[in-house]
C-alpha cells in the first residue's frame, strides 16, 4: 500500500527535477543569450569604428573644399565691388572671424569698407520702444533727419539710421558725416548699437550679418523690428546682404524671416552659410548683384542657389 510518505518524496523528487530542468535550460540559454549579446556588440563597434572613419573623411573633405574656397575666393570677388562702398551691421554677437573674413573680401572685391556698427539685444526689444521713439521724435534727432508718416518705432529708428548710415544712388552730396556722428551717439547713449571701427562713414550698400535664433516671448516683435531695418537699409542705398549661419535660416531666425516673405526676399538677398569660405563669398558677389538691381537666397537652405553668379572675367 502507497502511504503519505512515499506522496512526499514523490512530490519532493518532481520539484527537484523541475528545479534541476529550470537551471540546466536556463544555463544553456544563458549560453546563446550571452553569445548574441557579443556578437552585437561587438556590430555596434564595428559600426562605430566605421562611423567614425566617415566622419573623418567628410571632415577632410569639407577642410580640404574650405582652403581651396579661401584660395579662389580673391579671384572670384576681384572687381565686383569696384568704386563701391560697404558698412558691416552686426546682430548681435556674430563670431568675429566671420566679421574679419568679409572684411577682407570686400577690400579684394575693390570695394571700401566705411565702418561697422553692431546692433545689441535692446535695440529690438520692445521694452526700448518709449525711449527710442523720444529720442527719433525729439530734439536730439539730426534737423536734416526726416521721419516716414508712421508712429512705428522700428521704423522711425530704421528709417533715422538709413538716412545717415546709406548713400541714395545717384544723390550728390552723400549723407552728413555730422549728422551720422549725431545719430550714433545718440543711440549709443541709449545702449541700442555700438561703434565697433575708429569710424563710420556712410556706405553704398550694407551687410548685415547675423547668427542663430531669436528666442522669447517677444521673438516675433524682435525680428519685425529688425526686418524693419533691413528693409530700410536696402532701400535707401544700392542694397543690402544678410548673411548669416543655417541657425539664422530657421523660422525663428532674422533670415528665415525674410525668406517667408514673398515681397521682402525679392528685395533682399539672402545668405545661410556666411561661416563658409563659400557662403562669404557668396555675401560679397550678392552685393554685387545688388548693384545690379538682383536679389537672392544662396546658401544650403531650401530653394536656394548654392552661389550667387560669378561675374564673366575681363579680357
Amino acid at each position: 500500500m502507497i502511504d503519505f510518505r512515499y506522496h512526499i518524496v514523490s512530490l519532493v523528487a518532481v520539484f527537484l527535477a523541475i528545479a534541476l530542468g529550470i537551471v540546466i535550460g536556463t544555463t544553456a540559454l544563458n549560453g546563446r543569450v550571452l553569445d548574441d549579446l557579443e556578437d552585437q556588440v561587438t556590430g555596434l563597434q564595428e559600426d562605430k569604428r566605421n562611423l567614425e572613419d566617415n566622419t573623418q573623411a567628410l571632415q577632410a573633405r569639407l577642410d580640404t573644399g574650405d582652403l581651396f574656397e579661401e584660395a579662389v575666393g580673391p579671384a572670384l570677388v576681384a572687381g565686383t565691388l569696384a568704386e563701391r562702398s560697404v558698412l558691416l551691421v552686426l546682430d548681435g554677437e556674430v563670431d568675429d572671424d566671420a566679421v574679419d573674413a568679409v572684411g577682407v573680401l570686400i577690400g579684394q572685391a575693390g570695394g571700401t569698407l566705411t565702418g561697422t556698427i553692431r546692433l545689441t539685444d535692446a535695440y529690438a526689444d520692445p521694452a526700448n520702444e518709449t525711449a527710442l521713439q523720444n529720442y527719433v521724435t525729439g530734439s536730439g534727432r539730426p534737423t536734416g533727419v526726416t521721419l516716414p508718416a508712421t508712429d512705428d518705432t522700428g521704423e522711425l529708428v530704421a528709417s533715422v539710421l538709413a538716412q545717415v548710415l546709406v548713400n541714395p544712388p545717384g544723390v550728390v552730396p552723400a549723407p552728413d558725416s555730422a549728422q551720422l556722428s549725431s545719430v550714433l551717439a545718440g543711440l549709443s547713449a541709449l545702449d541700442v548699437l555700438t561703434q565697433e571701427s575708429p569710424s563710420v562713414q556712410p556706405a553704398d550698400h550694407v551687410i548685415v550679418l547675423t547668427e542663430g535664433a531669436v528666442e522669447g516671448d517677444d521673438a516675433e516683435a524682435r525680428l519685425d523690428t529688425l526686418v524693419e531695418l533691413v528693409t530700410a537699409l536696402d532701400g535707401a542705398g544700392s542694397g543690402a546682404v544678410v548673411a548669416g549661419n543655417a541657425a539664422a535660416a530657421g523660422d525663428d531666425g532674422l533670415i528665415g524671416v525674410l525668406r517667408n516673405d514673398p515681397e521682402v526676399s525679392g528685395l533682399v538677398s539672402t545668405v545661410d552659410n556666411v561661416d563658409t569660405a563659400a557662403g562669404r563669398i557668396s555675401s560679397v558677389l550678392a552685393l554685387s548683384q545688388e548693384g545690379e538691381g538682383t536679389s537672392g537666397k544662396y546658401g544650403t537652405g531650401e530653394d536656394t542657389q548654392p552661389v550667387p553668379p560669378v561675374p564673366a572675367a575681363t579680357p
